[in-house]
């Protein structure tokens, strides 16, 4: 069912912050946005974070005196008190910046669980995870001589939880898990898979890149060890990401990068580490892209993770009803709760065509494996073209969606 004038209008409100949103392409076209599972756009509120950092607050952070450093420390820091009323972690300390989901997740492989995995340990993933999630863990069981083990999926695209319980023993020393599937959309019960690990003693780090801007996220809730997202996908800017971790384990975590800022002192002889979160941070951070971080999460605030959450749930529902409509389309994925991401095949036309002829009728898309290889090999197929839904789209983004894949289908049948 479509919105009401009301909430139509907020969404076009809502919009209009959203420069990259008004532009047209090369045909003049207006451009239909539906790749948001890759990044999303950023509102003029997070644009002017980084245009007056670098106008009126440029300096580096936490070693200087001056009215620059201190400014731009007292920013920085904020942001990172923003992230933790977020996800509502206990302490700040427990928040710590990075590049992005794909250095958390690495951050944690190289140290916390090079401390816990010997040879014979299991580490536990699913078949539905991004490569980030993969690889760091698919070369640390290699290292350690662990075993690497991966839960299957049901026909419909939801985790075998029959297969995950039996998986799931006092072997596994760590699970790490998707919350929500970037290729198919499928939202993981991880609340519930993290009681299982808890009753085995597991560790569990949870990927929140796709959840974090649209579901609300509390990790003492959740109760997970470690959780890692990215700031592009939250309408925030590139090259900034957390990782969340537990107070404790994060002390007794050794370092992952060395230089300038991750030190208590110095000698030619030893150095001795600084606390979290700095002592994970060296070197000079994303000041800016932080702190436009927190920008983002002011605008999410603003909008209302309810809102969100509801319009993309109104979009996904009229899309698949919408796409379903047409001959010879192939919707992969139907798990019962997904978020507003489609995947899907047309007849036997290559995804990079399909990608193509949408994007000649204005349409952004995403089209191939997806950086989840391993899953379309499960599912025999070379790719799909995916469309990815952000509370900005409307129903006529989708229509146009349609429109594009009927004409795709004229011109290769």
């Amino acid at each position: 069912m479509k919105n009401d004038n009301s909430e139509i209008q907020s969404i076009v409100d809502a919009r209009s912050q959203f420069p990259n949103l008004n532009r047209q392409d090369h045909r003049d076209n207006r451009i239909i946005y539906l790749d948001n599972a890759a990044t999303t756009h950023k509102p003029q509120l997070v644009i002017d974070s980084l245009v007056n950092h670098f106008s009126n607050q440029n300096a580096n952070i936490h070693r200087g005196i001056h009215t620059l450093a201190i400014e731009a420390t007292s920013h920085y820091e904020e942001s990172r008190r923003k992230v933790q009323q977020f996800i509502n972690a206990r302490e700040e300390s427990e928040v710590i910046f990075t590049s992005g989901t794909t250095a958390g997740v690495n951050l944690v492989a190289q140290t916390f669980a090079q401390q816990q995995i010997r040879p014979g340990d299991e580490i536990l993933i699913s078949i539905l995870e991004h490569h980030s999630n993969l690889l760091p863990w698919q070369q640390l069981a290699a290292q350690k001589g662990a075993k690497l083990k991966v839960i299957p999926i049901t026909a419909c695209g939801e985790l075998d939880m029959p297969s995950l319980e039996r998986m799931l023993t006092s072997r596994v020393k760590i699970l790490a898990l998707t919350h929500i599937s970037n290729s198919l959309g499928t939202i993981n019960p991880i609340r519930d898979i993290i009681k299982m690990a808890r009753s085995q003693g597991t560790y569990v780090l949870i990927d929140a890149a796709q959840s974090v801007g649209s579901y609300p996220i509390d990790v003492q809730d959740l109760d997970c060890d470690f959780l890692v997202f990215s700031g592009h996908k939250m309408y925030g800017p590139t090259g900034i990401g957390v990782l969340y971790g537990k107070a404790e384990l994060l002390q007794a975590m050794p370092p992952w990068q060395f230089g300038g800022e991750m030190i208590r002192s110095v000698q030619i002889e030893k150095t001795v580490f600084a606390a979290p979160p700095h002592k994970f941070e060296a070197g000079t951070p994303p000041i800016a892209q932080a702190i436009a971080l927190g920008a983002a999460i002011d605008f999410i605030g603003q909008v209302g993770l309810e809102h969100i959450q509801a319009q993309n749930q109104a979009l996904l529902a009229y899309g698949t009803e919408l796409l379903a409509e047409i001959p010879g389309l192939q919707l992969v994925g139907k798990a019962r709760h997904k978020s507003a991401i489609i995947s899907f095949m047309l007849e036997d036309i290559h995804p990079h065509d399909l990608a193509t002829i949408l994007n000649q009728a204005g349409v952004a898309v995403r089209a191939g494996h997806h950086c989840t290889q391993p899953l379309m090999e499960s599912l025999g197929l070379p790719g799909t073209v995916r469309a990815s839904m952000a509370f900005y789209n409307t129903y006529e983004d989708i229509d146009q969606l349609k429109q594009g894949l009927l004409l795709a289908k004229k011109i290769f049948t």
